[in-house]
């Protein structure tokens, strides 16, 4: 997705709670017709599990209602103010459970989100297409490098090398400065 001037990142927070500034953002840049095609499709409640429609129902607020008093204008904060009277107010645990879940969208997520979510990053030019599947070799490697460790009593370090003492200790091998 291109960057567009006036979004702001979703991570920033209004009050206790990420996200809702960005959707803030949307509704305005959509009445003043500054919002790119691509976020169009996914305003409001239209489209079940995407963001907006999350945050309302966290809210206890509809969308409709939520985008006519901020298109009335005020601060964000008076945006929340009012949507809390009318909702209820989120306790601190509620609101970090809620942040929690929206910062780390697409971690172990289904792979249709994943992907798409994906797509979106390399889109945006964050980062270029990426060998994706080596991943788990990775992984595999990372674990197998751990598991070796344990079989050698051994550690070379800055050119020396050291042993492993039966009570924990580290001692330098002698002679051991390695070209």
């Amino acid at each position: 997705m291109p960057h567009v001037p006036g979004l702001r990142s979703p991570y920033a927070k209004v009050g206790h709670l990420v996200y809702f500034g960005r959707m803030l953002d949307k509704i305005r840049l959509h009445a003043q017709g500054r919002l790119p095609a691509d976020y169009i499709e996914n305003l409001g409640e239209a489209k079940p599990g995407m963001f907006d429609g999350r945050c309302c129902g966290f809210l206890r607020v509809p969308y409709g209602d939520l985008k006519r008093r901020t298109l009335e204008g005020g601060t964000d904060e008076a945006v929340l103010d009012w949507a809390e009277q009318r909702g209820g107010r989120r306790t601190d645990e509620e609101c970090a459970v809620w942040n929690s879940f929206l910062m780390k969208r697409g971690w172990h997520d289904r792979p249709d989100v994943v992907g798409r979510l994906r797509w979106r990053v390399e889109e945006a030019g964050a980062l270029p297409p990426q060998p994706y599947w080596l991943v788990p070799a990775r992984d595999l490697f990372s674990f197998a490098v751990f598991v070796v460790s344990f079989l050698g009593r051994g550690v070379s370090w800055k050119g020396h090398r050291y042993r492993m003492l039966a009570g924990g200790g580290w001692a330098a091998d002698r002679g051991s400065h390695t070209p």
